[in-house]
């Protein structure tokens, strides 16, 4: 077994013992505090967190998590988890069933490895650049579609709810609503979904895992306005994400 199906293997395990953790906590009945940015926080992301931790990092290697204070160490380490333990924290709150726990591995800035697991939906994406993508044990992969009519393209509730998604609405593709970015962009690699799009910032713990897992379903993913720029950066956000099958690339991109 080579290094990254090791990596896989620990992902899905750690996974496993996540979801045994949050199974404690019943969403939509469930308290919720304010960080100091204003996102909410729970009793189940700070659980799920410390699950995750204990069972993927390893002597070495650099860690970045929503719920974790950053350590500016992982900056100098080649191999980096980066995660959020509920992406989707607010659609957990609110019991709707888009939410998701997330785990991406990057080496030396790239993501190579992804598991996301939806526990309401059932759903477990797991993937690495050198093998592929599964769900739920079945191989998958991105869509082949070749034009924007009729795409599924995935699009945050919140986005749409500050009219962000006006000056698309006449898009020959059809705007989809949806919960959590990590389960977008695993919907995207399992060829769920034809493309997602965020046009509000996202931080690295939002998409790493979602990226490793659209590249490793023959997609391709881009950080908006920054193309080129590697995972495992001091300043965490982004301006911006995309993802889709290579053959709509370049046609969603003449639209934004």
């Amino acid at each position: 077994m080579d290094r990254l199906e090791k990596d896989l293997t620990r992902i899905q395990q750690a996974l496993a013992e996540a979801a045994k953790s949050v199974s404690a906590f019943t969403p939509g009945r469930i308290a919720t505090e304010k960080k100091a940015g204003g996102d909410p926080v729970t009793a189940a992301d700070l659980a799920v967190d410390k699950v995750l931790k204990e069972m993927l990092l390893a002597p070495g290697e650099g860690w970045l998590s929503e719920e974790t204070v950053d350590n500016s160490d992982r900056l100098d380490r080649q191999r980096v988890w980066i995660v959020d333990p509920i992406d989707g924290t607010r659609e957990f709150v609110e019991g709707v069933p888009e939410w998701c726990i997330s785990v991406g591995l990057i080496v030396n800035g790239r993501p190579v490895a992804g598991g996301i697991l939806n526990p309401p939906a059932g759903q477990l994406f797991l993937g690495t650049v050198e093998a592929g993508v599964t769900l739920n044990g079945t191989p998958a992969q991105v869509t082949e579609k070749t034009t924007l009519a009729g795409a599924r393209v995935l699009a945050s509730r919140s986005e749409i709810r500050k009219g962000l998604w006006k000056p698309l609405e006449s898009a020959p593709f059809e705007i989809v609503p949806c919960g959590s970015i990590a389960y977008k962009l695993a919907q995207v690699a399992a060829g769920l979904a034809d493309a997602t799009i965020s046009l509000a910032p996202k931080n690295e713990w939002d998409v790493a895992a979602g990226a490793a897992l659209v590249a490793a379903g023959g997609g391709r993913t881009e950080i908006k306005n920054d193309p080129l720029r590697p995972f495992n950066q001091r300043n965490t956000l982004m301006d911006g994400f995309t993802a889709c099958g290579q053959t709509l690339w370049n046609m969603l991109n003449q639209l934004l």
